[in-house]
């Protein structure tokens, strides 16, 4: 009897030895094991749990009220926030001129980045191209001076600011671009001058007389590109 019962017990014990080492064979075939996994994650955060990979942001804001640190707001589309020029603009006689400024920075959040002023356009020509008043608009004459924030902005503006923009109102653009620090840590102020000349650009045979009465609206773009 006990010669019966050794070979079944040398069998399991050969069986639990197979088990241990992670492998069964059964009629010839290998069977492996279930065994333990892991896996590890690693991600790039901003070391507060957020996330690390952002882009920049470039965003200019600019201010028409000449206050140092109110009044900004954005105007991305035409014709934008409006600029109040000095009284007599609406009364030009020929060999008078008219005056206001607009300050430009960027924002809190923003990259640095460089801006430049673009030629005028007519807001009542955008609407309606056959507006009496592109008789005036082709007569008047623009001067673009960039200055510091808080500079006077009237004639003598174009003897001390660096005038970027002169000639045609239909036509004038800005000749160089102006750099914007990051953060708004700089202000560049525009002053804008509009003349209506002692002897205005008519066509032939048209009287000064027949700009009488007539009004603009003219628009500017500042094409600001980031750094």
């Amino acid at each position: 009897m006990s010669g019966q019962s050794s070979a079944p017990a040398s069998r399991r014990t050969r069986v639990a030895a197979l088990v241990a080492g992670g492998a069964l064979v059964v009629g010839g075939v290998g069977y492996t094991l279930a065994s333990w996994t892991d896996t590890e994650w690693v991600f790039g955060g901003n070391g507060t749990g957020g996330p690390g990979i952002a882009t920049s942001t470039f965003e200019v804001e600019q201010n028409v009220t000449g206050a140092l640190d109110t009044g900004w707001t954005q105007a991305e589309d035409a014709p934008g926030q409006e600029m109040t020029f000095t009284p007599d603009a609406i009364a030009l006689s020929p060999g008078d001129s008219t005056y206001a400024s607009v300050v430009l920075r960027t924002t809190q959040d923003s990259i640095a980045g460089n801006v430049k002023l673009l030629k005028a356009e007519s807001v009542e020509v955008i609407s309606d191209p056959t507006t009496p008043g592109q008789l005036l608009w082709n007569a008047l004459d623009v001067r673009v001076a960039a200055t510091a924030q808080g500079a006077p902005c009237n004639v003598s503006t174009f003897t001390a600011g660096t005038v970027i923009a002169s000639g045609p109102l239909a036509t004038s653009a800005a000749s160089a671009s102006q750099r914007l620090e990051a953060a708004g840590a700089s202000r560049q102020q525009y002053c804008f001058e509009i003349a209506l000349p002692e002897t205005p650009r008519l066509p032939t045979g048209v009287p000064v007389g027949a700009l009488q009465g007539l009004a603009v609206t003219p628009a500017w773009e500042f094409f600001a590109e980031s750094e």
